[in-house]
């Protein structure tokens, strides 16, 4: 009998890995993807996710598809709208159709900015000893 894990648990232990990853970066990369596209508003008038993606590096493990919760609560609140579509500028995104967004309220977006500072980096993850799946 071997004690090497089996494939189902090696796959669980990097699933919540994965997990724990994403809940360490998440908040913090949103917040500050979503002022990153304030500024580049702010100064450029219009932006798309690509200005985003080109402002914000994503920690490797962490899948940058977390971006397209960023211009959400935005719109809702009224701070940005939709302006349109182009074709992304990223290779990777095969030219496909990305929204162009537009400042709909200036003041609203420095009020934005001021209230949500940027986040502070996330310490070193740490295993949870109670998972019964952690290598």
């Amino acid at each position: 009998m071997s004690n090497l894990p089996d494939d189902r648990q090696v796959g669980e232990a990097l699933k919540r890995a994965a997990h724990r990853l994403l809940e360490a970066h998440r908040e913090r990369l949103i917040r500050r993807a979503r002022r990153a596209l304030l500024c580049h508003l702010l100064a450029h008038r219009t932006a798309t996710i690509d200005a985003v993606r080109a402002a914000v590096a994503v920690p490797p493990g962490v899948n940058p598809k977390a971006f397209g919760s960023v211009p959400g609560p935005l719109a809702l609140a009224r701070i940005i709208r939709p302006a349109g579509a182009r074709k992304t500028a990223r290779a990777i995104g095969h030219a496909r159709p990305v929204t162009v967004w537009e400042l709909a309220d200036r003041a609203e977006a420095l009020a934005w900015l001021d209230t949500h500072p940027d986040l502070p980096e996330p310490g070193p993850a740490v295993d949870d000893p109670a998972d019964p799946f952690a290598l």
